[in-house]
């Protein structure tokens, strides 16, 4: 008897769930819903995100743009500027300016290639190399401010990956 009890109670679980699946499903979807749109999150998502480096960086004299070059640096230097405008996918314009503001801070030496003058050679000083230390304190106190599992984030930064990858494919050229 206890099963044909329990057995009932779960067809009754199962109809009322369905029911309520059923009435969300009748309900017509808005494909133009702003809470829908993958542009709309990932634009507030980095906007978000951001707003949590800027106080991180701000002690180190660096703006989120500096700190990705800073990063590209730290790990290929000395690179040109098409090579850094490449890894963080930026174009001359925009990073011409960011180059600047790193000479005049000391973090970093412009110079023209032996081989080639239009060819300029981004390199870390002395001052640029030791900042990289204060920087390995960086992402993990982003991690800490998020309060988000080390493992999501990084499921997070490959499905972007993904994303981005999908749509360079799809998308105009850069330059």
């Amino acid at each position: 008897m206890e099963d044909q009890s329990n057995g009932k109670q779960g067809s009754d679980q199962d109809a009322g769930s369905a029911s309520v699946r059923g009435a969300q499903n009748s309900a017509p979807v808005d494909p133009l819903a702003l809470e829908r749109q993958v542009c709309f999150a990932l634009v507030v998502a980095a906007r978000s995100v951001l707003s949590v480096y800027r106080p991180l960086l701000e002690p180190m004299g660096l703006t989120h743009p500096q700190y990705l070059v800073m990063l590209a640096l730290w790990e290929h230097s000395p690179l040109s500027v098409r090579e850094i405008g490449a890894l963080l996918q930026l174009d001359s314009p925009t990073l011409s300016p960011l180059l600047k503001r790193l000479a005049i801070a000391g973090l970093v030496t412009r110079t023209r290639s032996d081989d080639d003058e239009r060819r300029l050679i981004i390199e870390l000083t002395q001052k640029g190399r030791e900042l990289r230390e204060r920087a390995t304190l960086i992402p993990p106190a982003v991690v800490a401010r998020l309060g988000i599992d080390i493992s999501e984030l990084e499921l997070l930064r490959e499905a972007l990956t993904k994303v981005i990858k999908a749509a360079l494919e799809i998308g105009e050229p850069s330059e």
